[in-house]
């Protein structure tokens, strides 16, 4: 069984900062890490690869060389080979370009029988490459994944709901996308860091992939950001002492009241 998980380098969101007069990111020294939902992804494949002999685990990102570090992490948790996509052809990708090029990518990787990926980026949160890349392979996606068996060449899955769960069954090849209630990620071994900087990395440019430079990074970017901003914070809110439950009941009511709120 061949498993690809996309995997992506996001910045520690604890760290990040807003230029107010640019209104861009403030990048320079924070810290970048696997995405986490893209970890439960990882977990989620290898636990298979655990269960089932002859079963690989490949890494597949898009991002600039420093995202080799990333990638390394992934082979010290268990990857077996991991692909870095990368070239200024590339940049500026919005997600319809990305999932273009991490498409491709796969593709370029031969068949494959489950790709996993995480529900969202956290520097993103849009929750759209895992779909847009299953429909460029046109393969069956179920997004949401928090539970996962491998049944008879298919897949048996419960995906998340705000009340409860579906239970979906789902033939291979298939695209999953994780939530962090599938599993808990494991820890990188010295023996698996070890071997992780004794493995090569495939890097890839469009070329490599068979992508026109028309077709990826900025040029085929329906959406841009425009500007990026910190809202302002709000008031400090009133505190009602304690006291009588009916008087503080009553306070609070016409407080509403004198607001328009009820």
């Amino acid at each position: 069984m061949k498993i690809i998980v996309c995997v992506k380098q996001v910045p520690d969101t604890n760290e990040v900062k807003i230029d107010p007069v640019k209104g861009t990111l403030i990048r320079e020294g924070v810290p970048s890490i696997l995405n986490p939902d893209d970890a439960n992804a990882l977990e989620a494949a290898l636990k298979i690869k655990d269960e089932y002999d002859d079963t690989t685990v490949d890494v597949i990102t898009m991002g600039p060389p420093q995202a080799k570090s990333m990638l390394r992490e992934c082979l010290a948790m268990g990857a077996d080979s991991a692909y870095l996509l990368s070239d200024r052809a590339f940049g500026g990708a919005d997600t319809c370009a990305t999932s273009t090029t991490i498409a491709a990518g796969i593709a370029n990787m031969g068949n494959v029988d489950i790709i996993f990926a995480g529900r969202q980026a956290i520097d993103g949160d849009t929750a759209q490459v895992g779909p847009q890349v299953a429909q460029r392979l046109n393969l069956p996606v179920v997004t949401y994944v928090q539970e996962v068996e491998i049944k008879d060449g298919k897949c048996m899955v419960q995906r998340q709901l705000e009340d409860g769960y579906e239970l979906i069954e789902v033939q291979t090849p298939c695209l999953l996308t994780c939530v962090k209630e599938l599993n808990q990620p494991r820890y990188m071994t010295v023996s698996g860091i070890v071997d992780a900087y004794e493995k090569e990395i495939t890097v890839w440019n469009h070329e490599d992939v068979k992508l026109d430079p028309k077709d990826c990074g900025l040029n085929a970017s329906p959406t841009q950001v425009f500007r990026s901003f910190t809202p302002d914070a709000k008031g400090k809110g009133e505190m009602i002492p304690a006291g009588n439950p009916s008087e503080i009941a009553s306070t609070l009511v016409g407080k509403l009241k004198a607001k328009h709120i009820i």
